[in-house]
């Protein structure tokens, strides 16, 4: 389970924003990525190397897992952000054949090869038509991470990248908001089924003389689907987001963006998964937001909650020698930040 939305500011800026929801540990760490820093590609035979080999264009930071060099979020250096949602029932890759396999990556592979290759949205919809994404399964994802991707650019351009049944389909993203299966184009149509919510409150009913006021504000929002499923998030969030204040600095939109969020997290217990599921990497238990993001494209800055503290940690690129070799790793924080008062 993911959501992600994408907030405009009065200053020609854009927030985007993320929760990552898995059933086993993805073992995120935050992550930069220099220019200059050469990628490997899988092929069709799961080698590395065997596939699509890059040396990247742009500095990237975002949120790794396992350890390894790819990334389920993150931006680049001019401002293309985005990341890789779960889509397990819809997701299916191309069929590149052996000899096209040095033209290929693996799914887990796509967002770092988006953001170390390409600065906006229109370079990646011509760039992505030149490569294939094989189905090479991920042994630490638990099998083929069937995904698709959303992603921003600076000038305010939003995309979700899908691959269905074998090829692929780039669609424009009027609204930026994004979750798990169906499709974006499903929840683009759904969404006409709540044109009515979040409207304000109505007059008191008034019935043979007598009225009836509401218990309580909030009843423009009756209706408002609540449940974890995809295509409820995304309705919770499409509202939210569309509602929310617009001639704001990107510093108040920030914090907007942590708050509208909030309302995506997902409680330990809450949602069992039975073992084998698409949406736990194999394994029974329960799936929890592990962490959220909130990245300012303007600003290139990176943050991130982890689940075991709300502290907030921080990349920027300014902070950094962005021409390098090496890949710089940054644990989450593991222990809560308490400011203790004292008389």
């Amino acid at each position: 389970m993911c959501t992600s939305i994408f907030l405009k500011t009065n200053e020609g800026g854009h927030v985007y924003a993320r929760t990552m929801e898995f059933g086993a540990p993805t073992k995120s760490a935050l992550v930069l990525f220099p220019r200059g820093f050469p990628f490997r590609g899988i092929g069709v035979d799961g080698n590395l190397g065997s596939g699509v080999n890059w040396v990247s264009k742009h500095a990237v930071i975002g949120a790794n897992g396992f350890g390894l060099p790819i990334l389920y979020d993150g931006i680049n250096e001019c401002g293309l952000a985005g990341g890789l949602l779960n889509a397990p029932n819809y997701a299916e890759y191309q069929h590149p054949t052996q000899e096209e396999s040095s033209s290929s990556i693996a799914p887990q592979q796509l967002l770092i090869y988006v953001l170390a290759n390409f600065a906006t949205v229109g370079e990646v919809k011509a760039g992505l038509a030149k490569i294939f994404v094989n189905s090479t399964p991920f042994k630490e994802w638990g099998g083929v991470p069937r995904c698709h991707m959303t992603l921003h650019d600076l000038e305010g351009y939003s995309i979700v990248v899908e691959y269905l049944k074998g090829e692929l389909v780039i669609t424009d993203n009027p609204l930026g908001v994004m979750t798990n299966d169906p499709p974006i184009a499903w929840h683009l149509a759904n969404l006409g089924n709540y044109g009515s919510i979040c409207t304000p409150d109505a007059t008191p009913l008034t019935v043979n003389g007598k009225s009836f006021s509401p218990s309580s504000s909030g009843q423009g929002t009756m209706g408002l689907p609540g449940s974890f499923l995809s295509s409820d998030r995304f309705v919770r969030a499409s509202l939210y987001v569309s509602k929310a204040p617009t001639n704001v600095s990107t510093a108040e939109q920030l914090n907007v963006a942590w708050h509208i969020m909030n309302n995506f997290d997902i409680p330990p217990g809450s949602l069992p998964l039975a073992a084998g599921g698409a949406y736990g990497g194999g394994v029974g238990g329960y799936e929890t937001t592990e962490w959220t993001s909130v990245a300012d494209l303007k600003g290139g800055t990176y943050y991130l909650k982890s689940y075991e503290s709300q502290a907030m940690q921080s990349l920027s690129f300014k902070d950094f020698v962005l021409e390098s070799n090496e890949m710089k790793t940054f644990p989450l924080r593991t222990e809560p930040l308490v400011e203790r008062m004292k008389l």
